[in-house]
C-alpha cells in the first residue's frame, strides 16, 4: 500500500479515535453530573429537589425549606402549588401514566392515596426501606392508608385532621348553654346525635339571626369521617349504597337541616366566610387546619369568642402524603427530604408555626405541641385536645374514588335537602344517581 493511499485511511481512523472519546468523554461528565445532582462526594453542583403539592402544606411557610437548604449546602428546593386537590390530582395521574412530568416529591390527599396504593404503588418508591424511617414513628392507622397490599409504603404521613368542635362563648352564653371547654364537651360526649340535642337547645333561646351550625354538609363529614368502614368495608367492597357509616351520617345531617339548626352554607364559599364574620352560627365541626381559616374569616371581632371543645367521637378528616415517584429525576436526594419533613421533629415545628397535627405520636409530646395554646380561641390547649383525639381515631378503609363518593352526598345530596327543600329521600337518590356516574368513570 503506498504513502498517498495509506494517508487518508489513517486521518480516518484518527477522526474516528478522537469523535470516540469525545463521546466518551461527554457521557463521562453527563455520568458525573448525575451523581453530583443526586449528592455525590465531588460535588460543586447544586441539587434542586422539586416537590409537587396542592393547597397549603407550610413547609415553606414555617421555614423546613430554608432551613433543609442551610443543613445541606448543595441542596435547593423548588416547590410547584396547585390551590385544589380536585385539579391536582387529575394532572398527578396523568403524569404518573406517562412517567414524565413529575416531581421529586410529590403529595397525595388521604381520600386519594388508597386508590395510588392499590392501583399505582409500583410507580413509587417503598419508602418503608428508607434509612430513617420506622414505621412506629407514625399512627398505626396513618401507616396503613399509604400501604400496598403486598406491604410497600408509598407515602409518609403528614399531618392528620382529628375533629373537635369549635364554638363561640358569647352565643352560648347568651342562649344559656355552657360556655367552660370541658362542660361544652361534656353536652356531647359519645354520640353525634347529642350534639343535635344540644343544638335543639340552643335553637330554644338562640340569639336573633343566628343558628347552632353552619353546614348540614359539615356535619356529615364530621360524623362519616369516626367509621372505620365508610364506603367500603375491609375486603373493598362497596358499602355506600346502604352502609351503617352513611346511612347513620346522612340521617344526622339531613335531621339537622330539616330541624332548622343549620345555616344552609356550602362550606369554602364566599357566603360562608361572610357569616364567621356577622357572627351568624354558634358551632362548626373543624379539624386543626380549619382554626387559621376562621380566625382569618372571623376577624379581630371573633377572638376570645370562639373556643375549642372535644368532639362527640374520635375522626379524622383530612390529612396528607408525600411520596416519591420512581420515575423522579433525584430519587435519592428526594427520599432523604421526605424523610426528613416528615420526622417528628419536624412536625412538631410545622404544629407550632402552621398547626398542622402531627401524624407521629412522638410529636405530641414535644413542648410544641404539648404545650400548644391558641390565643385567638380562649387560650385553647389545642395540642391536648387534637393529639387526644388523633389517639382513638379507629383505622379507616379507604377505596376507588373515595372523594367522588364523598363529593356526591356534600355537593349534591345534602344541599338538595338543605338548601332546595327536598326530601332526604330525593336528596339520597341524588347522590346514588352521582356516584354511580363518578365510579363507572
Amino acid at each position: 500500500m503506498t504513502a498517498w493511499s495509506n494517508g487518508p485511511y489513517r486521518r480516518r481512523i484518527l477522526l474516528f479515535v478522537v469523535a470516540a472519546v469525545l463521546v466518551l468523554g461527554v457521557s463521562l461528565l453527563d455520568g458525573c453530573a448525575r451523581d453530583d445532582e443526586d449528592g455525590g462526594a465531588r460535588s460543586t453542583r447544586r441539587t434542586t429537589i422539586t416537590i409537587g403539592t396542592f393547597g397549603v402544606f407550610g413547609y415553606k411557610q414555617a421555614g423546613l425549606y430554608s432551613e433543609y437548604e442551610r443543613l445541606h449546602p448543595g441542596v435547593t428546593i423548588k416547590e410547584t402549588v396547585i390551590d385544589r386537590n380536585e385539579a391536582y390530582y387529575p394532572q398527578l395521574l396523568t403524569h404518573l401514566a406517562a412517567g414524565s412530568g413529575l416531581a421529586d416529591i410529590q403529595a397525595m390527599e388521604v381520600a386519594n392515596v388508597h386508590e395510588l396504593a392499590t392501583a399505582r404503588g409500583d410507580l413509587f418508591e417503598d419508602l418503608s426501606r428508607a434509612k430513617g424511617v420506622h414505621r412506629d414513628d407514625w399512627l398505626s392507622w396513618k401507616w396503613a392508608q399509604a400501604t400496598t397490599p403486598d406491604g410497600r409504603t408509598i407515602g409518609l404521613g403528614t399531618d392528620i385532621g382529628p375533629i373537635a368542635v369549635c364554638y363561640r362563648k358569647d352565643l352560648f352564653r347568651r342562649a344559656g348553654l355552657p360556655t367552660d371547654r370541658e362542660a361544652v364537651g361534656r353536652l356531647w360526649a359519645g354520640d353525634w346525635r347529642r350534639y343535635l340535642e344540644a343544638g335543639r337547645a340552643y335553637r330554644s333561646r338562640a340569639p336573633a339571626g343566628t343558628v347552632f351550625t353552619d353546614s348540614a354538609a359539615g356535619l356529615y363529614n364530621a360524623a362519616v369521617h369516626g367509621y372505620p368502614e365508610r364506603y367500603y368495608d375491609r375486603g373493598g367492597r362497596p358499602r355506600y349504597r346502604n352502609g351503617p357509616a352513611v346511612r347513620a351520617s346522612w340521617d344526622l345531617a339531613t335531621r339537622a337541616a330539616r330541624d332548622g339548626l343549620t345555616a344552609r352554607l356550602k362550606q369554602f364559599e364566599k357566603p360562608w366566610d361572610q357569616a364567621y364574620a356577622n357572627g351568624r352560627f354558634a358551632t362548626v365541626a373543624c379539624p386543626p387546619w380549619m382554626l387559621g381559616y376562621i380566625k382569618e374569616k372571623s376577624g379581630p371581632a371573633g377572638r376570645g369568642q370562639w373556643d375549642v371543645a372535644a368532639a362527640p367521637r374520635p375522626a379524622n378528616w383530612g390529612g396528607s402524603f408525600i411520596g416519591v415517584p420512581r420515575a423522579a429525576r433525584h430519587r435519592a436526594a428526594a427520599t432523604e427530604l421526605a424523610v426528613w419533613l416528615t420526622a417528628p421533629a419536624q412536625q412538631a415545628k410545622l404544629f407550632e408555626r402552621q398547626a398542622g397535627i402531627p401524624s407521629t405520636p412522638a410529636s405530641y409530646a414535644m413542648p410544641e405541641v404539648r404545650d400548644a395554646r391558641n390565643p385567638y380561641f380562649g387560650d385553647a390547649p389545642i395540642g391536648r385536645i387534637f393529639t387526644e383525639a388523633a389517639r382513638h381515631v379507629p383505622t379507616l378503609f379507604f377505596g376507588p374514588r373515595e372523594q367522588q363518593i364523598g363529593l356526591a352526598f356534600t355537593e349534591v345530596g345534602i344541599p338538595q335537602v338543605e338548601q332546595q327543600g327536598r326530601s332526604p329521600r330525593d336528596g339520597w337518590r341524588a347522590a346514588q344517581r352521582e356516584i354511580e356516574n363518578a365510579v363507572d368513570e
